[in-house]
């Protein structure tokens, strides 16, 4: 994985979101996140003076809370860094882009833990898990949080709970969200229909980057709309029973598609045979294709590939990763043109 050092990037072995875990063929990974504020600061803070009491008294304590955490601020990332961690969903796009240069990011060598410090809220704590993997990624995110909040001055109301920038959040503080590949549903033109039910439950239905972003390659972040008057407990037992609901949905849509075998291998091993042979590709081409690609990996029709591979080329088929995989900057002619070979060579280390 990769550890920020300044604007360096250390090279490891393994990360999360580079391991399949249970039920990976639909859910492609789990994050728990809690919003939470000092006391003693300002909420959403907009000056460069506060923003810094917030960084220096975290950085003092930041020994304290463990986890390998390192303290990095986001002006001293480069760019394609910080485009790189926002394709793998590790910080948000507002982090990523900081115009007023206030943000700061705890991250760990795994990266499976990221706290954002003066985003919309002084610290954003997140945990990131592979697969269907909601109780032991919410155990960890406790576990942290509750090292924050023994060495913090958390702002909290008895009657309210958690207090947040956004009332939207106040309560628990806590979202929790998987994020699940969906072709079968898709292709079987059952997509809307389930879409509307998760909607009906209680639950928000975004793009891969969350809150106003579009989907892309058959991908949906669900995640739990109610924060407050119901118990951290019961979001992650609500969202999982949906989950696993979405899961033997999907499932039976891809049964349901392998009727047909001859038009399913057919149309799946064209977007293969792209992938494959083409000279140059955009980023949302691939994305598309990709989807294609992962279903019949997954349903074990395209049997060149296994799950580790299609994982890698999700991830540096993304313009930032691609480019770091690569080794340097890229036009956006010569991405198109590297991105095609991506495909058909396999990538062995990080970037």
């Amino acid at each position: 994985s990769a550890c920020l050092v300044g604007s360096e990037m250390c090279i490891r072995d393994r990360n999360w979101y580079l391991d399949c875990g249970k039920d990976s063929d639909v859910v492609i990974s789990t994050r728990i996140r809690y919003a939470r504020n000092f006391e003693n600061y300002k909420f959403n803070i907009k000056d460069r003076l506060e923003a810094k009491k917030v960084e220096l008294e975290v950085k003092e304590k930041l020994p304290s809370i463990g986890y390998n955490l390192k303290f990095c601020k986001m002006e001293d990332i480069d760019d394609l860094t910080k485009l790189s961690l926002l394709e793998k969903n590790i910080i948000s796009p507002e982090c990523a882009m900081d115009k007023n240069k206030l943000c700061s990011i705890l991250i760990n060598d795994e990266e499976n833990i990221c706290i954002m410090l003066n985003e919309e809220d002084h610290l954003r704590e997140q945990i990131f898990g592979s697969g269907l993997d909601l109780e032991g990624t919410f155990n960890l995110a406790k576990e942290v949080d509750e090292k924050i909040e023994n060495l913090f001055k958390i702002a909290k109301n008895k009657k309210y709970g958690y207090l947040t920038s956004c009332p939207t959040n106040v309560g628990t503080g806590m979202r929790a969200s998987v994020m699940v590949h969906l072709p079968g549903l898709t292709k079987t033109g059952n997509i809307r229909k389930i879409l509307n039910a998760i909607s009906n439950f209680g639950l928000n239905i975004r793009g891969i980057h969350g809150e106003n972003s579009n989907t892309s390659g058959d991908m949906y972040q669900i995640s739990n709309k109610q924060t407050i008057g119901i118990r951290e407990e019961e979001i992650i037992k609500n969202l999982k029973i949906i989950t696993e609901k979405i899961v033997e949905q999907e499932r039976e849509a891809r049964k349901l598609l392998t009727k047909n075998k001859i038009e399913l291998e057919d149309t799946l091993y064209r977007s293969y045979g792209i992938l494959s042979n083409c000279k140059k590709m955009s980023s949302e081409e691939s994305r598309k294709l990709l989807s294609d690609v992962k279903l019949g990996t997954d349903l074990g029709i395209i049997e060149e590939l296994n799950d580790s591979k299609v994982l890698k080329m999700y991830l540096y088929t993304k313009p930032a990763n691609l480019q770091k995989y690569i080794g340097r900057e890229l036009s956006a002619i010569e991405r198109d043109i590297k991105l095609s070979l991506i495909h058909i060579s396999e990538p062995t280390r990080q970037a």
